[in-house]
């Protein structure tokens, strides 16, 4: 259990970090994210700071305790963003760079659930038959 712990907490500090300090530029709709979020790929303006809300609101689920349903529906949502921003920027042309960095952060989010799952199962008290 304790090992599952550590590893659940790094990848998932990790991961929720990755997504808070990725939503900060898209709340405040800096000029960079706006080029990227608008210019580049296309979106309305007034999706850059819903986005950039909607992950900051998914990363902080991440790390309050005790509310499984709802940190299953915010690694859901951080996926879901994530793969829609690397379809997006393979669809333009982002290049391998891109694919791999959002690939690997993808698969650090993966990580933090599957071991989210593995505490939650190590949590629940075997059954006698």
């Amino acid at each position: 259990m304790k090992k599952t712990k550590i590893f659940y907490w790094i990848t998932t500090v990790l991961f929720g970090g990755f997504m808070i300090f990725s939503a900060i530029p898209d709340v405040i709709s800096s000029p960079d994210a706006v080029n990227l979020i608008h210019d580049q790929l296309g979106y309305p303006l007034y999706f850059v700071p819903f986005i950039g809300i909607v992950k900051l609101i998914g990363a902080v689920v991440l790390f309050i305790p005790g509310i499984p349903r709802l940190k299953e529906w915010a690694f859901a949502g951080l996926i879901f963003d994530l793969v829609g921003a690397l379809y997006s920027l393979l669809c333009i042309g982002g290049g391998v760079q891109a694919g791999v960095f959002m690939s690997i952060i993808i698969l650090v989010g993966l990580a933090a659930y599957y071991f989210h799952h593995k505490m939650i199962n190590e949590k629940k008290p075997v059954s006698a038959s």
